[in-house]
Order: C-alpha cells, then sequence, then structure tokens
C-alpha cells in the first residue's frame, strides 16, 4: 500500500482496545483488526479528548517511524492512550534514556552503544547463550516435570546475558533480577513498582560508580571511558535492561506456547535446526510482544490521505502492521517456512532496537534447545487457563507457562 494513498471513508476509534479474545492469545485484539479492515490509519479520541490517530497499516506504521517529523520526545507525549492524564505536566526524559529522545540528543547516547552491539560481536557471544541455555535445560530436566518455562528458562536466559553485559556481579543477579521483573510485569501495585524502580535506579547507580572505580570486562565499564555523565550512564543502563529482559523472555515464553498449538510448525523447527533464522523472524512477525509506541507531529504532515497537524498524537500499532495481509500473506498464520524479514518486531528507523541481534541470538539458540531435548514437551494445563499478562504490560506475554514432558 503506497503510504500516501487515501482512506475513505474515516474510521474513528474512541477506545484503545486491550483485551485479547478468548482462546485468541497470539493475535491483536480484534477491535485493532476491525479497525484495520475500515484502512490503515484512524482517528482516536484520547481519554482526555485529544482527537489524535491510531496507524495499523504496515506501511504508514513504517513510514512514521522514519519520518524524523515525527517525535519520540518524552516531554511531547501529553496524551495517554488509557489515561487521561489532563493537567500532568510530563517532564524530558532522564539523561541517558535516548528512547524518548530526538536527534541530536538521541544519537549521543546511541552511538558509543552501536559498536557493543554488533552482528559479528553478538554471534561471539552465541557459545555463552548456548552455556547458560544448556544449564537451565540440564536443571529442567533434574527437576522433573511440571515446571513453569517462564521462571525455569525464559526469563533466567537474557536476564544472565544482560546482566554479564553489564557487569552485574554474580552475587547480586538474583535479587537485582527480582527489582527489575517486578516493575516490567504490569501487575505490580503502584507502591511497590515505585519501590522496585527505585531500587533498581539505586542499584544501576552504584554499580555506574564501581565500574568507574574499577573497570571490568563489560559494555558499562567500555562505557565510562567516555564523557558520558554517571547519571547519564545510568539512565542508558536502565534502556538496556528494559529492551535486553523484557522483551526477549516474553517472546521466548510466548513463543514456546505458539509452538505449542501448532505442533506441525513445532514439528518443522525439530526436524530441521537450521530452520531456526527463519523460525525466529517468524515468531517475532506473528507475536508483535511490543504491541504500540507513539509519536507527536512536529509540523502538518501529510499521511495516508489524511493531515496530520502538528502537535496531534499518533498511536503505532506493531501487532496490526506486522498481520498486514498486503505485506504478509495470509498473515494470522504461523509459517515458520515464511520469510518474514522485514517485520516491525524491533521498530524501524533511527529508534529501532538496538539489542536486536542479541535477541536474536539469543532465540535461535534457546527454541532448538528446548524443543529438541524435550521432544514430548506440552503445556501441563489446558491452553485457555494460560494466563496472560495484563494487557496494561506494555510487552505481550504469558505470567508462566505450565509445562511437562515424558520421563
Amino acid at each position: 500500500m503506497n503510504p500516501a494513498s487515501p482512506v475513505e471513508p474515516l474510521h474513528t476509534v474512541t477506545t484503545l482496545p486491550t483485551a485479547r479474545r478468548p482462546g485468541c492469545p497470539f493475535d491483536p485484539p480484534a477491535e485493532l483488526l476491525d479497525a484495520h479492515r475500515h484502512g490503515p490509519i484512524s482517528r482516536y479520541s484520547f481519554p482526555d479528548g485529544h482527537q489524535g490517530w491510531l496507524v495499523t497499516g504496515y506501511d504508514l506504521v513504517r513510514a512514521v517511524l522514519a519520518d524524523t517529523r515525527f517525535s519520540s520526545r518524552k516531554e511531547l507525549m501529553l496524551h495517554h492512550p488509557l489515561i487521561d492524564y489532563s493537567g500532568v505536566e510530563v517532564p524530558p526524559a532522564a539523561p541517558g534514556e535516548f528512547l524518548l529522545m530526538d536527534e541530536p540528543q538521541h544519537g549521543r547516547y546511541r552511538k558509543p552503544l552501536v559498536g557493543k552491539f554488533t552482528v559479528r560481536r553478538m554471534r561471539q557471544l552465541t557459545e555463552r547463550v548456548e552455556q547458560i541455555t544448556a544449564d537451565h535445560l540440564d536443571a529442567m530436566e533434574e527437576a522433573g516435570p511440571p515446571t513453569d518455562l517462564v521462571t525455569a528458562f525464559a526469563t533466567p536466559i537474557p536476564a544472565i546475558m544482560i546482566c554479564e553485559l553489564l557487569g552485574v556481579p554474580y552475587e547480586d543477579r538474583g535479587a537485582f533480577q527480582e527489582q527489575v521483573v517486578s516493575f516490567m510485569n504490569g501487575e505490580t501495585s503502584d507502591e511497590d513498582l515505585f519501590a522496585a524502580y527505585t531500587a533498581t535506579q539505586q542499584y544501576l547507580a552504584e554499580l555506574v560508580a564501581a565500574k568507574r572505580a574499577n573497570p571490568t570486562d563489560d559494555v558499562l565499564s567500555d562505557l565510562t571511558d567516555s564523557d558520558l555523565t554517571d547519571e547519564e550512564l545510568q539512565g542508558m543502563s536502565l534502556i538496556l535492561l528494559a529492551a535486553g529482559l523484557d522483551t526477549t523472555a516474553n517472546m521466548l515464553a510466548l513463543g514456546t506456547f505458539a509452538l505449542l498449538r501448532n505442533p506441525d510448525q513445532l514439528a518443522g523447527l525439530r526436524a530441521d535446526p537450521a530452520l531456526a533464522d527463519q523460525a525466529v523472524e517468524e515468531l517475532l512477525r506473528y507475536l508483535s510482544v511490543a504491541k504500540t509506541f507513539m509519536r507527536t507531529a512536529l509540523e502538518d504532515v501529510e499521511l495516508g490521505g489524511q493531515t496530520i497537524e502538528a502537535g496531534t498524537a499518533l498511536i503505532l500499532s506493531y501487532s496490526t502492521a506486522n498481520r498486514d495481509a498486503e505485506r504478509f500473506p495470509d498473515p494470522h498464520v504461523l509459517d515458520l517456512g515464511r520469510r518474514a524479514g522485514g517485520h516491525l518486531a524491533f521498530g524501524h528507523g533511527i529508534h529501532q532496537c538496538l539489542g536486536q541481534q542479541l535477541a536474536r541470538v539469543e532465540m535461535r539458540v534457546a527454541f532448538p534447545a528446548l524443543v529438541n531435548r524435550f521432544p514430548t514437551l506440552r503445556l501441563a494445563v489446558p491452553a485457555d487457563e494460560v494466563g496472560l499478562r495484563p494487557e496494561t504490560a506494555d510487552i505481550h506475554g504469558v505470567k508462566s507457562l505450565p509445562v511437562t514432558w515424558d520421563i
């Protein structure tokens, strides 16, 4: 679809749908899919009365992400898609939190990290990912079935990797992981969330100071040899944590759930480990665990035949963009043989996920290793009893994934 093609008639959405249909934990909410059927862009009425836009089509979402006339600056995100924040003043992003910044501030923080997350460097970490994966599969086998795959497998692998990249001491990793997970799971009470967030920030501040005093072989220590302040390094570390742990952990758990619900695809992956690369890309497209992002127009922009006025907020739906039939034939079918390159699961443009290559390495190793170590792996509860994370959580996934296998 041409990003400039007109959309008639214009559809209006008054409530951002978040609930998944019963029995359809992998599909976007039905109302979002319905909005997309009306066209790739719809009017959206924010809870505070602001008239913005909901962008659901692949070409238009990609166009916005690549267009610097649409801003990511936190202080311009004045309208929340689900909550009326009227009268609330939104502060600028904290130093180092570059995902919520535009150029040139964004580039100042991202540039020093680019060389740390190249394809080549991440592939060099494959052996370490294989060892961590094998260790957790050994522990699962020794403990025996059933187990919760989220805590036994999906979360520890990316957690250990991001801790090692940041140089978190081994003895601190358990408590540190608990703190981080508690403020990312979408279920923590406001009081506990604030406490966990504050504790994580305090720990990161102490970690930065320790690395500056005694550098070790890790990304954070490398960054201390720059003009970045301790506060900036702390903010950058928090972004790396959020991007490197929660997304991959939920991809591993929800991806395994999807494979177990599609046994023909699971059998194909088990029979042909070389399929792992394509399988990961298709699972990323199909699940789109990072569901929506927002942008604000800095000036009047023509998009999809509509004029987006300066100051207007846009909600970008990654989940529907990656299910756009004009870009991906039979988009609601999980097909590990599909060439799913070009999906938007990692975003696009200057804010495209910095850690995407590490996430790919972790998934390319973990999925085949899991399904081949446990050929009879299956759900330990009926599929409709698998609890999903609350839809208010930024990242889609499961709370737990009870699985079992034959001994």
